[in-house]
């Protein structure tokens, strides 16, 4: 019998912590500190946050994986040390590392904590695989341009070991995230969770002659080139049966600690649908990639998992940093469940459609503020009248207006309101 798959969601805050978990990620990876290889999202959560955190997965069966994953330097070890010590009275159910030495002292100062190992170790092989699992790792996070066939030969050398993989989210332009273009223009290293994303920028070329200094600028075909790096977002959603056959994934993650509360529930709604469907026997590919499509993306592509790197000439954006998706997010449900807070434009008699946490129940309502009606199998929104908390009325609101919106009726906590975007 096939062991169910994990899926595993970004917890960039405690916000979105709840949202993951509420949208059906069966665990959450984040951290504290810089020793956390995303230093925004290290910087939204505190002790006391991620503890309530840890507090609020585990009473919902969930997990939590912290992520310990920067490679330090010398004068940062007695830092590390106690950090690894604080993290482990939170009692998280694993922590990611990538550095052998990170691994000898977690084991040393928190022996009780399985070790999962960041991708950013860059595993490919079984010789690999077998050095870590030897160390007393118990999961690895693959590299991200490990073929499934050799997550299948890992796995069967190695049965006991756990494999993650990631189908979802940002990709580097590099090997596995070894980039040293932020470092050098920026002075942020990507490696130490800083990075600067420069792989997104615009590029101009230029040839100089050496012998008189004259430089000169390559004109290039409009809108072809200029983003050289960029790179098109993962999205292995059409292949999560192919992957699940196999057996070898112990679980599937999903990359994005520093994108927004849409994203995390979106994606963890989708790839839930996507793992439950597999198993059900009724897999629809289609119905997931609409809904992901919703997402601002950079354009999509299966990566390497399938084919290899030298096989695929499409996982290039040269024309843009980031995309629309084909809906925009118009409003957030706070966790009240009766308010919600504008993220974008919303006027009176405008329909926006209402996307809730999985197995949350929508009601069909009408009051003087607005209605909630059913077609076609999903929810929507009209508002009559647009009414803040404190009961002013307005005209409409717009995503700078920080007053919570009142709503007609009761929302699952933690919904969303989104509007289709115009085809231009």
């Amino acid at each position: 019998m096939i062991q169910r798959a994990e899926l595993l969601s970004p917890a960039g805050n405690f916000e979105k912590l709840k949202i993951a978990i509420e949208y059906g990620a069966d665990a959450v990876y984040g951290g504290v500190s810089h020793f956390s290889l995303r230093n925004r999202s290290g910087k939204e959560f505190d002790i006391e946050s991620f503890s309530e955190g840890i507090a609020y997965a585990h009473e919902r069966g969930k997990r939590v994986y912290v992520t310990i994953n920067g490679f330090p330097f010398n004068s940062q070890l007695k830092l590390l040390e106690r950090h690894i010590a604080q993290m482990a009275e939170l009692g998280p159910d694993a922590f990611i590392v990538a550095a052998p030495g990170v691994i000898k002292m977690a084991k040393r100062v928190a022996p009780q904590i399985p070790l999962h190992l960041s991708t950013q170790a860059n595993v490919l092989n079984v010789m690999d695989a077998e050095v870590f699992y030897e160390m007393g790792v118990k999961r690895i996070v693959a590299a991200r341009e490990m073929s499934l066939k050799d997550a299948q030969e890992i796995k069967r050398a190695l049965p006991d070991l756990e494999i993650e993989i990631f189908i979802h989210g940002s990709m580097c332009f590099a090997f596995s995230g070894r980039c040293l273009i932020s470092a050098l223009q920026h002075g942020r290293v990507p490696n130490r969770g800083s990075c600067a994303n420069d792989c997104r920028f615009d590029y101009e070329y230029y040839v100089k002659n050496p012998d008189t200094g004259v430089m000169l600028r390559l004109e290039e075909e409009e809108g072809v080139g200029t983003h050289i790096f960029n790179a098109k977002d993962l999205n292995l959603s059409s292949h999560i049966g192919e992957i699940l056959e196999t057996g070898a994934i112990s679980a599937l993650k999903i990359e994005g600690r520093t994108k927004s509360n849409y994203y995390a529930g979106i994606t963890a709604r989708t790839y839930r649908k996507a793992i439950d469907d597999f198993y059900a026997g009724c897999f629809r590919s289609e119905l997931y990639g609409a809904e992901l499509d919703t997402l601002k993306n950079r354009g999509f592509t299966d990566g390497y998992l399938i084919h290899r790197p030298f096989q695929r000439l499409d996982t290039q954006n040269h024309e843009t940093a980031i995309s629309e998706g084909s809906f925009q997010v118009s409003g957030e449900v706070r966790e009240d469940g009766r308010t919600f807070f504008c993220k974008f434009t919303i006027k009176p008699s405008e329909e926006h459609e209402i996307v809730v946490p999985l197995g949350a129940r929508v009601s069909p309502s009408k009051s003087e503020i607005g209605e909630i009606y059913e077609r076609e199998g999903r929810f929507f929104i009209s508002f009559d009248k647009i009414l803040t908390e404190s009961g002013k009325e307005l005209p409409a609101v717009h995503s700078g207006n920080t007053n919570a919106i009142c709503l007609p009726s009761a929302l699952p906590p933690f919904s969303f309101l989104r509007i289709q975007e115009e085809v231009v």
